[in-house]
């Protein structure tokens, strides 16, 4: 079993490494595979310079705009399965997605705020309207958590609860603003749609650091979740901390996803289809879950990017390739299975 494991982590990662090499070099300029590997080797390793060099404009194309784009839609993706996982366990449901806390709705008011004022600047390499988002998302969960807390503590019954309230508030709001601020609301309504179209490497740089944290500390806890969905009291007979644990990972989930949905907008599905994959084929150990939903979010949403950029002259944003996929597929899982996942 444990061979069958490492063999799966390798296979996984080079899925990983073939996905981005294919969705770097794919697109409307006339670049090679072997272009893309020319120039990829020569940045990584100081390779192949005049090969690299003799591609001229192509070699901008390629490690300015397209790899840090694709690795931005790897590690977003990654994340966002990656949170989905942690929900569907904290909440012991198997709709629970990443957005579950009103994350969504206060990134988009933020963005909408930033694209109204249209302030000309920018802060941690983060534009107005990234750096917005983040502050609208965090603002969001702090208030979806001090509202449903009771005491010292805030159940999993009333975060849900308070999520939503918050999110159908917000979004009353973000209407509202379209509607004042008529010249803005097409900017407004794709940028909540969520796309990668002008991202780079500060993009990928700002978010980074969030999600390697994220990832170390949601591992951790893997054992925990394991328990956790089992029932809160039974976690607790097993002396676990529930709502202290709950807390730091509510706190961990939800600093990855505004940092995410900052520089990407709002990208539904990835989050709620890639941990019921997952789980089909690995069963329900958080251990296995947690990193095959991260590599399988992150593969899934790179080729979503790929197509919303391919299909047609202006790209579409990716929001609704994942929506178009993600919603049938989604719907075949619940009538294949015909039971709970979890």
């Amino acid at each position: 079993m444990k061979k069958r494991w490492i063999a799966a982590v390798i296979f996984s990662l080079l899925c990983v490494a073939a996905v981005i090499l294919v969705c770097t070099f794919f697109g409307a300029a006339d670049i090679t595979i072997k272009d893309t590997l020319i120039v990829l080797t020569n940045k990584m390793t100081g390779l192949l310079e005049t090969e690299a060099d003799a591609l001229g404009a192509k070699n901008t194309i390629i490690w300015d705009l397209r790899f840090p784009r694709s690795l931005l839609a790897f590690l977003v993706g990654g994340a966002l399965a990656l949170c989905g996982g942690v929900y569907q366990a904290i909440f012991k449901n198997p709709m629970a997605d990443p957005f579950v806390l009103g994350i969504s709705s206060g990134a988009a008011f933020g963005a909408t705020i930033g694209i109204i004022l249209a302030i000309p600047a920018s802060f941690l390499g983060l534009n107005t309207i990234s750096f917005f988002a983040f502050g609208g998302a965090i603002l969001a969960i702090f208030f979806v958590y001090n509202i449903a807390k009771v005491g010292k503590q805030a159940n999993t019954t009333s975060l849900l609860l308070c999520g939503i309230a918050v999110n159908q508030l917000l979004t009353a709001v973000i209407s509202f603003a379209m509607l004042l601020s008529a010249n803005q609301m097409k900017k407004i309504y794709f940028w909540t749609l969520g796309s990668f179209s002008s991202k780079g490497w500060d993009h990928v740089f700002n978010v980074l650091p969030y999600i390697i944290i994220g990832l170390i500390v949601i591992f951790l806890f893997a054992k925990e979740l394991d328990i956790i969905v089992l029932g809160d009291e039974t976690a607790i007979r097993f002396g676990i901390d529930v709502e202290k644990n709950k807390r730091i990972l509510f706190i961990v989930t939800s600093l990855v996803m505004a940092a995410c949905v900052s520089v990407s907008g709002i990208i539904g599905f990835v989050g709620l289809v890639s941990p019921h994959i997952v789980r089909l084929v690995w069963g329900p150990a958080h251990k296995k879950l947690l990193p095959m939903s991260f590599l399988l979010g992150g593969i899934v949403l790179c080729i979503c990017d790929t197509i919303s950029r391919s299909i047609i002259a202006s790209e579409i944003p990716v929001g609704i390739v994942t929506a178009i996929i993600g919603a049938p597929f989604f719907i075949y899982l619940l009538r294949a299975k015909n039971t709970e996942v979890l």
